[in-house]
């Protein structure tokens, strides 16, 4: 399995007791918790998922006097 695809299994899980915990803090009630924590964190790891793959698109300059610039590509009219 890619290490990328690890990363995001336990950024799953971490995120499902982090979502299920604070749900139940706020509602009091398990059953609620555990929906609310199955849902959110499922849609949040598409999420990271596909902003980890935009990141790796973005080509990046080298850096300049500390700062990272990013390469922009001029559209032509």
């Amino acid at each position: 399995m890619p290490r990328e695809m690890i990363k995001t299994a336990t950024y799953s899980l971490m995120h499902l007791a982090v979502a299920v915990s604070v749900a139940y803090a706020l509602t009091g009630d398990w059953r609620v918790a555990i929906g609310i924590g199955l849902i959110e964190p499922a849609v949040q790891t598409v999420a990271y998922a596909v902003h980890e793959r935009v990141w790796q698109q973005i080509p990046l300059m080298p850096k300049a006097h500390g700062a990272v610039r990013y390469r922009v590509q001029a559209s032509s009219q």
